[in-house]
This record gives structure tokens, C-alpha cells and sequence, in this order.
């Protein structure tokens, strides 16, 4: 039984001061792959540093909504575009991500996100990589609908016909995920699964087809409940692959066969044990 971990943060800080167990750890319960995602340009270099340290870590190029703010002027909004058309091209760069919208937290002006959101589309086209898209409402939604980052993000992929990619640690409902799904999108799903109150989420959870189901740790956030409070890791994918295989009725070892698979063919993986 093998798993790909295909969103995790083994630069930060959390996980850094210990990579070698980390990975260990991983390997362990069967972790055979994984992607190592950034989040500015200088956390991506980073993820690159562990994609050539380990030969079955990969990396991502691409700039959170968070951060959005600090490439929103329009000569920083060059050199993102120059340096990520750079890094893009290099062979252990997986896909471009995480990019999207984040209207939950605000920390970047949400003309800011939808503005980088669209150049790094446009930058990664050509490429040919799919996209790790980070998608999350406002807590508190109005009746103007402007907390809502769901129908925006759709209307700004619907703009880039072909756009493929996956829809990193999904918790919406099911009309989000039949409107993921209707344009060929994958979804991942991760601890918060383990944890959520909602049952919109957990009823969306068991109709994500098999061929379009991913799995991720988020490592070092959102540990499975069994170990909430602690710093998430990579070897928690198997908790959260108990919990998602029971919730679907599913046996453990056909949910990582499909789920290892949809990653390879995904994200073009190759390799086996770390």
C-alpha cells in the first residue's frame, strides 16, 4: 500500500528542523512521493532545494492569495511573471501552485488576488503543468455575494479554456464540486475531513469520483483529529486515508491504488520508495 502526499510545506519551518525524520516518518507508512508546494517565489526556491535534495520530492512554483499584495505593483508583477517562467521550465516542477482565492482571511485585497490569481493562469500556460488552485469563501457571506470566492474562481478559469489542475483541501459542498468536476478538475482532500462539523462537506466527500480523488496532508497544517494541536506531517496521510476509505465504504487499499494512480497521471510522478 502506497500513498503520494500531493500538497504539503516541507520548507516551513515546522518541518524543516527535521526533514530527514519527517521524510522517514513517510516512507514508513507507505508516503512514496511528495509534492512540495510554495507559496511566494522564495519559498518555491526552496521547495526546489528539497525537490533536488530527495528524489521523490517534487516541487511547485507559485504565489498564495495571502501574498498576493506583494506582487500586486506592477514591477514586482514583471519579475513574478520573469522568475516564474523561469523556474517553470526546470524538471522537477510539478505544477503551478498554490494559486487562487482566499476571501476567508483577507490577508491580501481581494482585487490583488484576483489580479495575480490571473497572471500566474496566464504565466503557467504555456508550461503545460496542471494547477494547485487554493479556493476558500468569506466566513460570513452577505447578500451581495461578495464573500464569495467559489463563483469568481470559476469565472476566472472558465476565461483559460483547457486549464487543468486540482482543487486543493476542499471543504465546500456539492454544488462546488459538481462545478469542479464539470470542468475536468480534481479534488483533494485532507484532515479537515477528519474534523469538520459540516456534513455538506462529509456528503460532498463521498461523491468525489475515483478517478478525480487526490489526497494531502497540508503538512505542517490542518493535522488529523487524532493529533489536532500538533504539527501535521506527511505520515498522516494514512490517518486521514482510514477515515476517508470508511467514510466512503471503501477498502484502505483500493483508495490508495486509485489515489497513487490519479497522482502519477496527474502530475506526471515517477519513482517509488523514498
Amino acid at each position: 500500500m502506497e500513498f503520494v502526499d500531493t500538497h504539503c510545506h516541507l520548507q516551513f519551518d515546522k518541518l524543516a528542523g527535521n526533514i530527514q525524520q519527517v521524510i522517514k516518518n513517510a516512507n514508513d507508512v507507505g508516503v512514496t512521493r511528495l509534492i512540495c508546494v510554495g507559496t511566494t517565489l522564495a519559498d518555491s526556491q526552496k521547495a526546489l532545494e528539497y525537490a533536488g535534495r530527495y528524489e521523490n520530492v517534487w516541487a511547485t512554483v507559485g504565489v498564495h492569495p495571502h501574498e498576493a499584495k506583494d506582487y500586486s505593483f506592477q514591477g514586482s508583477t514583471l519579475e513574478m511573471t520573469l522568475e516564474m517562467e523561469k523556474l517553470l521550465k526546470i524538471p522537477k516542477v510539478v505544477a503551478v501552485g498554490e494559486i487562487g482565492l482566499d476571501f476567508y482571511k483577507n490577508y491580501s485585497p481581494k482585487a490583488d488576488q484576483e489580479k495575480i490569481f490571473r497572471h500566474q493562469i496566464e504565466t503557467g500556460l504555456d508550461s503545460g503543468l496542471p494547477y494547485i488552485f487554493h479556493v476558500r469563501d468569506a466566513q460570513h457571506q452577505d447578500k451581495s455575494g461578495a464573500g464569495q470566492a467559489w463563483p469568481k474562481f470559476f469565472k476566472i478559469i472558465d476565461y483559460y479554456k483547457g486549464v487543468c489542475g486540482v482543487v486543493h483541501s476542499f471543504s465546500a459542498g456539492q454544488t462546488e464540486l459538481e462545478q469542479a468536476l464539470s470542468r475536468g478538475l480534481y479534488v483533494a482532500l485532507n484532515g479537515i475531513m477528519t474534523f469538520t462539523t459540516d456534513n455538506g462537506q462529509l456528503a460532498a466527500a463521498k461523491k468525489v469520483p475515483k478517478d478525480r480523488l487526490l489526497l494531502e496532508t497540508d503538512a505542517p497544517f490542518l493535522a488529523p483529529k487524532s493529533y489536532r494541536g500538533q504539527t501535521c506531517e506527511p505520515k498522516h496521510i494514512l490517518d486521514i486515508a482510514k477515515f476517508i476509505a470508511e467514510l466512503r465504504g471503501e477498502n484502505i487499499n483500493e483508495l490508495a491504488s486509485y489515489t497513487t494512480r490519479n497522482a502519477i497521471n496527474l502530475f506526471g510522478l515517477q519513482g517509488g520508495s523514498l
